[in-house]
């Protein structure tokens, strides 16, 4: 009996570790913790060209993986540590929120545009970039502005994306098609089965440089001239950090006035988008509108 109790008693203390360890997995990461310890895990896309993306050999690139690089590399020489090793995670767009409130990761670069209804859930800094749904033809198309589109016109966006329906809407004679990537959208433009794909610049942009002096990037503008849609690019990280994102906005002015950022969307993107103008980087008023 007393063996048996001995057994009984060490099995639920295993359990209880186990418990427990699945427990904190499912607590928010601390960053700036992370970044002392000399260990950071990091979200962004995968499969973006030209903003993020996992090479064959199995490296990191783009300008949003820069980016992170770059405000890594800033708080850790700010507070006096090494600069830590990254392991980076793929992290889909639907997925951001709960990975990083799991404690999948300690922050998000992937063109993960800041909004009211995910400021709900966790914390911005940025924003570093402002973009624009755009289009993204053939190099010897005809179509040079929205107001080219017709009756004719074959658009491909991602199913279900915002940018699509919103062409839709203004330009209901627009065939649509949709598909689950953007990648299968481009290949579908390069083979001339659709005449343009829609989404923000940054993402057209890369495609464009991938497939250089094949495609373009076509702007999308009101009668006003005003853009279609702004989208601002932040960083996301769990709530309850205010050090860590004073932080993050700290690195994120320092790259744009030092001209990093510029060089950054040039290595990237290379002529195919403009960098832009210097957001107003912790200013998150434009959510309210």
């Amino acid at each position: 009996m007393t063996f048996f109790r001995r057994l009984t008693a060490a099995v639920l203390a295993v359990l209880g570790v186990v418990s427990l360890t699945a427990c904190s997995g499912n607590e928010a990461r601390s960053l700036l913790s992370s970044i002392e310890s000399g260990h950071v895990i990091l979200g962004t896309k995968f499969d973006q060209p030209g903003l993020g993306v996992r090479t064959p050999d199995k490296n990191f690139e783009g300008v949003d993986t820069d980016v992170s690089r770059y405000v890594i590399s800033y708080i850790a020489k700010h507070k006096g540590w090494d600069v830590p090793e990254i392991t980076w995670r793929e992290t889909p767009s639907a997925q951001r929120e709960t990975l990083i409130n799991n404690g999948e990761v300690d922050m998000i670069a992937a063109t993960y545009s800041i909004s009211a209804s995910r400021l709900r859930a966790v914390d911005f800094a940025g924003p570093y970039l402002v973009t624009h749904q755009a289009l993204l033809v053939r190099k010897d198309s005809t179509i040079t502005k929205l107001q080219d589109m017709n009756a004719s016109t074959k658009l491909c966006s991602v199913t279900g994306s915002t940018p699509a329906q919103k062409i839709k809407s203004a330009l209901p004679e627009v065939q649509l098609q949709e598909f689950d990537t953007y990648s299968a959208c481009v290949e579908a433009l390069s083979r001339g089965k659709v005449d343009a794909l829609t989404t923000d610049a940054t993402i057209l942009a890369g495609f464009a440089e991938q497939y250089k002096g094949q495609m373009r990037v076509v702007e999308m503008r009101k009668d006003d001239g005003s853009y279609w849609t702004n989208e601002n690019y932040g960083i996301g990280l769990a709530k309850n950090q205010p050090e860590a994102l004073a932080l993050i906005n700290d690195a994120l002015n320092e790259m744009h006035d030092s001209g990093e950022y510029k060089r950054i969307m040039s290595k990237n993107l290379g002529d195919a988008i403009e960098p832009g103008d210097k957001p107003k980087i912790g200013d998150l008023s434009f959510t309210k509108k």
